[in-house]
Parts: structure tokens; C-alpha cells; sequence
């Protein structure tokens, strides 16, 4: 039949010909921009700042150059900017509670401030048992408790940041594993410098910055497991006999034994605390309960050891900065220790008003006025506890003032990941201190404080730099 259409042999009435399939042309390939933007849409709508979503692309592994072939664009903070730009803005609420990892008691850092404070009683039982030499004009002893202190806070406090990079993973046993091999180490080497520089005939200053190496290694076991309590029995007696002996005589004996007692229960305690990791075999201990992936990659995700070097010279630089203003006057690192407790509570509420910020805020110049105003509120509260400490203990405020400045921001800067900026303000800060206490060039106050202000200027600067960063509140 003419015009009809032929069916194919074995075709029914009802089989139709296949019809073939259309082709997309090549101009009307889909856009890798949209593709992503689509993948990506609940962050990216999300986001506060581009900077949070390049912090995503980055760890995505996307280099600029599969950046600059895939979406022509020449990095991923362009990138994020454009896909930021198409985006709508769009925040939707989580379906369980908030997780905030910066909520903490005021109680809880009230004790760790005491607890960094009481140490210093045991220097005024130790006092008249140093009959060594005088040096410098200081008192005998001197030189090897600055040297083996110095050392202890460098070492432990690179070591306590790789333990609390182990706990960060969730595996409680590598952290252990870490004091157990890391805190002796800072003992012996605290009390090898000790001995090296201390004067011929100082024995007593030479045994006591010993102890004073084997108490910082201990203590820093037990705050990094969080064992404050256990810390702050074991120094009670030794807390209770300095504070006798401010007012009243004490027999030298007496000095020893609470000195030694204290010493022994807190290396005890510490021992106990870590003595699971060498009974737990490998691949077990507080790990057994975690699924099998999440083992694995806890076991290969190590903290290489080089990340706890700023952190450890940061301690090196602050120590510095305290022992320089213990040495002009030994109350005001009274108040500086004191104030630490109070410092670390402001930090956490800074940090969590933060990420509140984050949650509540639209644009990036309203989560700037958040967190400007948040970190003003937190920096006063803090000078006003150290002004009132000051003031209580009749030492110069302003010192005091500027001083405690440097370490606060030097510790936001640290929480926010610039780690090395703190870490080149503060050493630079006390090389420069150190530099004019040898060289005779500035024993006026002033100098200090010339010091002091400039250091915290710097770090004021520098995070308020960081303030609208979202990324740096993460």
C-alpha cells in the first residue's frame, strides 16, 4: 500500500519502529559549574564567607590547576566566589542539638587556674634550702630553676599539643602512648640543663630544679586527661606547708618532706594515668569500641611530630616573657598564672559566640561585627580580672595589663591555626627582652613595656585581620 509503513518481519500491529535517540550536541554539554554548584548546593547556600566553601574545594583535594581546566578559573578562592555569587543564601536548621566543642564550665578552668598557681608555693618552701652561690645578684639557685623551667614548658608544651591532636582523633591510647614516652624525656632533659648550668657547690638549686623537671612532666599527664582533681590533692600538703611558712618558721625537714611528698603523689598519679597504654595491646584499648574504618583511619592519620614544634617554641616564647616579669617582680607572674584559669574560660565563650555567630549571621559583614564585639566584651573581662588581681597583689597594672594582652591574643591567634604568627610575635618579643637584660641596654621598666605593647599591638592586629574570616573559626 502506498505511503503505508512497512513493519519489520514479526512485527504485531502494535509494534511500533524504534525511534532513534536524540543526541546532545557538544555546545550543549551541561556546565561543570552548574554540576557543581548543584552537588554542593546545602554548603555552599550555607556558607557565610566564599573562604568556607575554598576551604572545602581544597580539601576536596582540587588543585588550581584542575581548577583552571575544569571551570576556567584561576584558583579555588575564585571559584568559591563565584559559586558563593549563584548561590543563594539559605541556612536550614539542624535535626538534632547543636555541637559546640567549646562549651566549658567556669569551674572547671577556675581549678586549672589554681592549679598552675600553687606550684609556685613550692619555691617558698624551697627558699632557705638553697645555700649554693649566689649569680648575677640573684638569689642561689636560680640560674638552673630558670633553665630547667624554660626547657620543661618548651618540651611539654610541644608534647602536650601532640596528645591533645591524639584525643582530637578519639584515640584516648595514642595520646597516653605519647606522655608515656614524651614526659620522661622532658624530665631528663629538663634536669640535664639544670645540672650543666648550675655554679660549682649549688647542689640544692641543681636538686631542686630535678623535682621541679619531674613535677612538669607529671602535671602535664595528668591536665592533659583532664585529672585537674587528682593534681590538686597531691599538691595540698605541699600547698598548705608554703602557706605556713609565709607566716611562721618551718624546720628544714619538714620543708623536705612536704616538698618530696607532693613531688612522689603527682608522679604516682601521672604513672597510673598512663601505665594503660603499655598494657593494652596494640590495636586495642579505648579503640575496641570504635567500628573497623574508623580504627583505621585513626591509626593512619598520626600527628607528624614537626606540627608541635611552633607550639612548643610558643611556649618557649611565653615562659620567657613570665620569668622576665618574675625576675623584676615575683607577684605579678603570681597574677599572670592566677589569671590563666579565667583567660581560659573567656577563650572557649569567645570561640563558641563565634560559631553561634556563624549559625545566626548572613553576610560577612554582620558575622564581623559579631565576633568584634564579642572578642571586645571577652578581652575586657579578662584585663579586668587581671587589673583586679594586680591590684590585690600591689603590683604595677600596666605591666601587668600589657603582658597578660600578649598571652591572651597569643592564645586566640593559636586557636584560630595561627599558630606561627603567635609563635614569631612572642619569641621575637623575648629574644628582644633577653637581648637588653644581657647587654645592659634597658633596665628601665620602660623598656619593657616598649616591648610588651608592641608585641601586643601585633597580635591585636592580626586577629582582628582574622576576625571575619569564617574559616578561622571553624
Amino acid at each position: 500500500m502506498s505511503g503505508s509503513i512497512q513493519l519489520p518481519p514479526g512485527a504485531g500491529p502494535a509494534t511500533l519502529p524504534s525511534i532513534p535517540r536524540q543526541r546532545t550536541p557538544s555546545w550543549a554539554q551541561p556546565d561543570p559549574l552548574d554540576e557543581l554548584a548543584t552537588r554542593l548546593a546545602d554548603f555552599i547556600a550555607a556558607a557565610v564567607h566564599p573562604d568556607e566553601i575554598a576551604a572545602l574545594l581544597e580539601s576536596d583535594g582540587l588543585s588550581d590547576d584542575q581548577i583552571r581546566e575544569r571551570y576556567g578559573v584561576k584558583n579555588s578562592f575564585a571559584l568559591a566566589e563565584t559559586l558563593y555569587d549563584r548561590t543563594p543564601r539559605r541556612y536550614p536548621e539542624p535535626d538534632g542539638p547543636l555541637h559546640d566543642p567549646w562549651q566549658t564550665g567556669l569551674l572547671g578552668c577556675l581549678l586549672r587556674g589554681v592549679v598552675f598557681a600553687l606550684p609556685g608555693l613550692a619555691y617558698v618552701l624551697g627558699a632557705p634550702l638553697m645555700t649554693g652561690p649566689r649569680d648575677h645578684d640573684l638569689p642561689a639557685g636560680t640560674i638552673p630553676l630558670l633553665a630547667g623551667a624554660l626547657v620543661g614548658w618548651t618540651w611539654n608544651q610541644g608534647l602536650a599539643h601532640r596528645s591533645y591532636s591524639w584525643l582530637g582523633l578519639g584515640d584516648r591510647r595514642g595520646a597516653k602512648r605519647s606522655l608515656l614516652l614524651g614526659a620522661p624525656v622532658g624530665a631528663v632533659l629538663g634536669a640535664l640543663v639544670a645540672w650543666w648550668v648550675a655554679l660549682p657547690g649549688d647542689l640544692p638549686g641543681a636538686a631542686f630544679a630535678t623535682g621541679q623537671s619531674l613535677y612538669l612532666a607529671a602535671s602535664t599527664i595528668l591536665l592533659v586527661l583532664g585529672r585537674e582533681r587528682a593534681l590538686l590533692l597531691a599538691l595540698l600538703p605541699m600547698a598548705t606547708g608554703g602557706a605556713v611558712a609565709l607566716a611562721h618558721p618551718m624546720p628544714d625537714a619538714a620543708r623536705v618532706v612536704l616538698l618530696l611528698g607532693s613531688l612522689a603523689a603527682v608522679v604516682v598519679l601521672g604513672s597510673i594515668e598512663v601505665a594503660s597504654a603499655v598494657r593494652a595491646p596494640k590495636g586495642r584499648g579505648e579503640l575496641r569500641d570504635q567500628p573497623p574504618r574508623t580504627r583505621s583511619r585513626n591509626s593512619t592519620m598520626a600527628p607528624p611530630i614537626s606540627a608541635s614544634l611552633p607550639y612548643a617554641l610558643f611556649g618557649l616564647g611565653t615562659g620567657t616573657l613570665v620569668l622576665h616579669a618574675a625576675l623584676a617582680n615575683p607577684l605579678t607572674a603570681v597574677a599572670l598564672t592566677l589569671s590563666m584559669g579565667p583567660a581560659e574560660w573567656l577563650l572557649h565563650r569567645f570561640r563558641s559566640a563565634s560559631l553561634a555567630g556563624l549559625r545566626n549571621t548572613s553576610t560577612p559583614k554582620a558575622f564581623w561585627r559579631t565576633t568584634t564585639r564579642t572578642l571586645t566584651q571577652c578581652l575586657t573581662a579578662y584585663l579586668a580580672t587581671v587589673l583586679a588581681l594586680a591590684l590585690a597583689t600591689r603590683i604595677d597594672p600596666s605591666a601587668a595589663l600589657l603582658l597578660a594582652t600578649v598571652l591572651w591574643t597569643g592564645l586566640l591567634l593559636q586557636s584560630f591555626g595561627a599558630i606561627l604568627t603567635a609563635t614569631a610575635v612572642t619569641c621575637t618579643a623575648a629574644l628582644a627582652q633577653t637581648t637588653t637584660l644581657l647587654t645592659h641596654t634597658g633596665g628601665t621598666p620602660w623598656t619593657a613595656l616598649t616591648i610588651h605593647g608592641t608585641a601586643a599591638a601585633a597580635q591585636a592586629a592580626l586577629v582582628c585581620a582574622l576576625l571575619g574570616r569564617a574559616t578561622a573559626h571553624r
